[in-house]
């Protein structure tokens, strides 16, 4: 049959571990310092691996492979882990079923998840005092932007995921003020796209520093990678902040 299922590149898996222990099913093992799938069937496909992955080594790909079995799945756990580790996947099991119906996206992450946010509101919500604004470039996307600009000429480059603005409500004031803006998202666009374009950036231009600020879930985590990766390829000793910001539009 096909459905979702994880595939691990092993050229970037550097053998952390992170993603067995986020795995409650027990699917990933570590073997010969590389993340490997224990079974096909212990694999669901919802991708909780994916979030702990420092190097971005797995994603959750569509294809032909056996069907998931909770029945062997528990009876492999309960061999080699224990009782605990079959209640640690019922409660994952749990969880994953109330998000069945919704449609997963093409990294499998949770964070697709609908969620109703409760902001305490202290102001009216139409005011006739409007915030400037401080961009001062455009465009702002990263796929749009030029390789070379003026506003790159000694400049602080602020890398954002694109839900970051409508998280945190100082987002002009504390992040773009004074700063030159690329904006993307990791999840639904071309990642080796931007990887190269902001490579080319960093590499043909004077960057005083950069700053990358992500959501918390987990596939939102590819940007900060990609930047990374784009600063060590430009081969230049660029600073680089990071700022995780939550779903509330708190600080992490």
């Amino acid at each position: 049959m096909k459905r979702k299922i994880v595939t691990i590149n092993e050229a970037l898996c550097d053998g952390c571990g992170n993603c067995v222990t986020a795995c409650s099913e027990g699917a990933l093992q570590i073997v010969n310092g590389k993340a490997r799938l224990v079974k096909e069937d212990f694999c669901d496909g919802f991708g909780d691996c994916i979030g702990n992955c420092p190097t971005g080594a797995l994603i959750i790909e569509e294809r032909e492979s056996q069907p998931f079995s909770e029945e062997a799945t528990k009876e492999y756990l309960l061999k080699t882990r224990g009782k605990e580790a079959v209640w640690k996947m019922e409660e994952a099991q749990k969880k994953h079923s109330v998000r069945e119906h919704i449609p997963p996206l093409p990294c499998g992450c949770p964070g697709s998840l609908a969620q109703t946010l409760n902001q305490s509101i202290t102001t009216n919500v139409f005011s006739h005092q409007k915030g400037a604004s401080r961009l001062r470039n455009w465009p702002v996307q990263i796929t749009l932007l030029p390789v070379t600009a003026p506003y790159y000429k000694n400049a602080d480059i602020l890398v954002a995921a694109d839900c970051c603005a409508y998280a945190y409500g100082g987002f002009h004031n504390d992040f773009i003020k004074d700063h030159t803006v690329a904006i993307g998202c990791p999840k639904l666009d071309d990642a080796k796209a931007y990887e190269e374009k902001l490579t080319a950036i960093f590499s043909e231009n004077i960057i005083e520093s950069v700053t990358v600020t992500y959501m918390e879930v987990p596939c939102c985590m590819g940007l900060l990678r990609l930047v990374e990766e784009a600063v060590r390829k430009s081969g230049k000793n660029i600073p680089l902040r990071k700022v995780m910001i939550g779903i509330t539009g708190k600080l992490q």
